[in-house]
């Protein structure tokens, strides 16, 4: 099972530059995608609807040409879920859930607070809101994909400039112990972690690669590979065994992110 995850910043973008003759040639199961950018009636053309896949839309309700999630799958899902419960974060367009069997495969898309104190503020609302929910996941005994941008580094080892972002939204201290609060592994930051979580699947595969997903549209960033790992696929324990691969596509650029894709054994 191949499952890719992509921010598009704005799906029309990402297909004038050719992403969806990329994903032809994937292979892929799954795509989950943020930051769609768009309504749904404006995606009914054909190369938003590739043959063999179906396709399911949370568009943003707050603010047209914002947010939106959605997700591609081939196999038909047997349910798909839109809200968790919370308006706020609901109407923005962040959570898209789609249910095969025993699987849940979720696009997510965590705000970024990288506009101000006030979007700040709601990033951490969301993340005290959002803990419990994962936790009661994680237990439920279902097998979890979450796909997504999360807008928040784990470690040094996933972003280029780390003492000088130390105090910039999606490095702050706080906002990893999140993250790496959820997580159980030794790749986080020092900051505690659980005896059981979730599995950061790219450092269950390659827990010393320096790698990044997005990189500042601003000056050289990415010529320079000034970058930051904040997409990411999370998995319940029940798949670590399952993970047989994973890459990011650093080139072509069909984004300021990079498509993440990991390979799950049957």
């Amino acid at each position: 099972m191949r499952i890719i995850s992509f921010n598009a910043n704005g799906i029309r973008s990402a297909a004038s530059k050719g992403f969806f003759d990329w994903f032809a040639l994937q292979d892929a199961d799954i795509l989950c995608v943020q930051e769609t950018k768009a309504q749904e009636h404006q995606l009914a053309g054909e190369q938003f609807r590739p043959p063999g896949y179906h396709v399911a839309f949370r568009d943003a309700q707050t603010k047209k040409g914002y947010s939106g999630v959605a997700i591609y799958s081939r196999r038909e899902p047997d349910e798909l879920r839109a809200s968790l419960g919370w308006a706020p974060f609901d109407d923005e367009g962040r959570y898209l859930e789609a249910r095969f069997g025993n699987l849940s495969v979720v696009s997510f898309y965590i705000p970024s607070g990288s506009s101000g104190e006030l979007r700040q503020g709601f990033k951490f609302e969301v993340m005290e809101w959002l803990k419990p929910i994962l936790d009661e996941w994680l237990a439920s005994g279902r097998d979890y994909v979450l796909c997504g941008d999360w807008n928040i580094v784990r470690a040094r080892n996933d972003i280029r400039n780390w003492t000088g972002n130390q105090k910039n939204s999606g490095c702050t201290p706080p906002e990893r112990a999140w993250l790496n609060g959820l997580v159980a592994d030794a790749c986080g930051d020092g900051s505690p972690q659980p005896a059981q979580g979730w599995v950061d699947t790219f450092r269950a595969l390659k827990p010393d690669e320096v790698e990044y997903t997005w990189w500042s549209n601003r000056g050289a960033a990415r010529a320079n590979n000034v970058g930051w790992r904040i997409d990411y696929q999370f998995c319940t324990p029940s798949l670590r065994e399952r993970l047989s691969g994973c890459s990011i596509l650093r080139e072509p650029r069909f984004s300021d992110h990079a498509p993440y894709t990991v390979d799950y054994r049957a």
